[in-house]
């Protein structure tokens, strides 16, 4: 595609064409964050996942401007040590940082293809692209033109590729040649290196997610579960949730980080902002144990998860 026909993030008539296309059943592939993203109607998770190469039944992920995200969880159910107050000030503070992503009881008006069982309890998990990023205006047009937004990360399925994993996008140019063919719109980062340095605690991979359902005490403390260790590094979450008075405990899927696309090596993000390999949590983290700040206590061995 050429230059003078690229739909940017930081042009209000590419943003409002975007979003009509999405209101219209045409998924969208848009920086988010220092990434790449795919949003879309939340009746068209199974198109996004035909896309992808998914499983069409796989379970989607809602997106939503920072100021919506609280919408999408049932408050009444969560656990008795989460009262929403405290909820509201972990979504505002990570919200504040950069891309990030939150699961928890999901509320009534939630479709089912955008929720999953968690023992007993029907989750929701909302990714998020950080107050700073131009796509908050896509997504509050988009949210304003379609309703609830479903999200899922850049790139053909593992199903597809064969590999482990499958990496999402950082660069606009092998986004669109990895899934050339597909119906979607591309509304691309005015300067992916700039988007880059908006957020610098934050690797180039899908985001971090915190639950909020499986909280647990830990002498008294509220700790906070770890689903996903992404691309804000455990520590750094330890460390933001310590300043409101919680802890973190890692789950078992977040015992290694993500690892970041490689591109060509003149075209990596500094050194500095992303892992060269996906790096385990030993020394950090103790599974399903507390991750340690300073000020914070050292779990004992058993914790106790709080029920409503």
């Amino acid at each position: 595609m050429p230059d003078d026909d690229r739909l940017v993030l930081d042009h209000p008539d590419d943003v409002a064409h975007a979003a009509r296309l999405l209101a219209d059943g045409v998924p969208v592939a848009h920086g988010f964050g220092n990434i790449y993203a795919l949003t879309a109607r939340a009746d068209a998770v199974e198109r996004v996942n035909a896309l992808k190469g998914r499983p069409r039944d796989q379970t989607g992920s809602l997106t939503a401007p920072s100021g919506q995200v609280l919408s999408a969880f049932d408050l009444s159910a969560l656990p008795d040590c989460v009262p929403p107050s405290l909820l509201a000030d972990v979504v505002d503070a990570f919200c504040a940082l950069g891309p990030f992503g939150f699961r928890g009881p999901a509320a009534a008006h939630v479709p089912s293809g955008l929720t999953a069982l968690d023992g007993s309890v029907t989750t929701a998990q909302v990714i998020v692209p950080g107050d700073a990023c131009p796509s908050q205006r896509f997504l509050a047009a988009a949210s304003e033109a379609a309703g609830l937004l479903a999200i899922s990360s850049a790139n053909r399925s593992r199903h597809v590729t064969g590999g482990v994993d499958a990496p999402v996008h950082w660069r606009a140019d092998a986004l669109r040649a990895e899934l050339a063919g597909g119906v979607l719109v591309l509304l691309e980062h005015r300067d992916e290196a700039a988007a880059r340095a908006r957020f610098p605690r934050h690797t180039t991979v899908s985001t971090t997610i915190l639950a909020f359902h499986r909280a647990e005490r830990v002498r008294g403390r509220v700790h906070l579960r770890l689903e996903r260790h992404g691309s804000l590094a455990a520590e750094q979450v330890a460390r933001v949730l310590a300043a409101l008075g919680v802890g973190l405990t890692a789950g078992p899927r977040a015992a290694v980080r993500l690892a970041p696309r490689s591109y060509d090596a003149g075209s990596q993000p500094p050194a500095d902002r992303r892992p060269a390999r996906a790096t385990t949590m030993a020394g950090s983290i103790t599974m399903a144990r507390s991750i340690r700040v300073p000020g914070s206590p050292r779990a004992p061995p058993g914790t106790r998860r709080c029920v409503r």
